[in-house]
């Protein structure tokens, strides 16, 4: 609930022009100093100011005014608003990076480059507060000063925090899970290294050809001999 009128000033105009209110009583609704308000109404500040009526605009209801302007000890308050406004959230702009930190971020970003190569552009840009076409420069060794960058850890240089860096890495890992053939290897499955083993399978005899003949070799030689004689 609004403790003021929108444009207090302006208010305090119309109801020292138009009400019998005291000076405390409007200082307390608008946030002015008495004094202030005392000067409003002999002309001397507040000149060039048009008066804004508070009844028009939804703030105040005559019935309040009228009851303030009955008792010289009642306080005036704000009329809650008929239409209730969303609050506007603020928009998280890039991360400020001090002035004598700035030098610094190339490095960091080739650090997070190499060393979580599953990071998003947007998530190095939000970490340190960087921007898209410096990674790619950064990336691709197209940066102007490429020769001479060093990949250092932004925590280390005081540009985001490890909680940061944390979270937007489990965020990386999540949307981008490491492929398994890189996972390195794993334990077999219970199921298979507590199943029985099969008995095995005798050897396939030897086929009667595959023996060697033996009469057939010393008929052979035989053959041999007597023509030889």
């Amino acid at each position: 609930m609004a403790t003021a009128p929108l444009m207090p000033k302006a208010t305090a105009v119309w109801l020292v022009d138009n009400t019998s209110l005291s000076f405390d009583q409007i200082a307390q609704l608008c946030n002015l100093h008495p004094l202030e308000v005392k000067a409003i109404a002999d002309g001397d500040s507040a000149q060039g100011i048009k008066g804004l009526d508070p009844v028009l605009t939804g703030q105040l209801t005559r019935e309040e005014i009228a009851a303030a302007e009955a008792d010289p000890n009642y306080r005036l308050h704000i009329a809650e608003p008929k239409v209730r406004m969303p609050e506007a959230k603020p928009k998280k702009g890039p991360r400020y990076t001090p002035v004598s930190r700035r030098q610094d971020r190339p490095n960091a970003i080739l650090w997070l480059v190499r060393n979580h190569p599953e990071l998003k552009d947007s998530q190095i840009m939000r970490l340190v507060g960087t921007t898209k076409s410096t990674i790619e420069a950064i990336r691709d060794r197209t940066h102007w000063n490429s020769a001479n960058l060093t990949p250092l850890d932004p925590v280390t240089l005081g540009l985001c925090s490890q909680i940061d860096l944390d979270l937007e890495v489990q965020r990386a890992a999540k949307e981008k899970p490491v492929p398994v053939e890189e996972q390195g290897a794993t334990l077999l499955p219970a199921s298979v290294t507590t199943a029985p083993k099969h008995e095995e399978e005798p050897e396939a005899e030897k086929k009667p050809s595959d023996e060697l003949d033996v009469n057939a070799v010393f008929a052979k030689l035989k053959q041999l001999g007597g023509k030889s004689e």
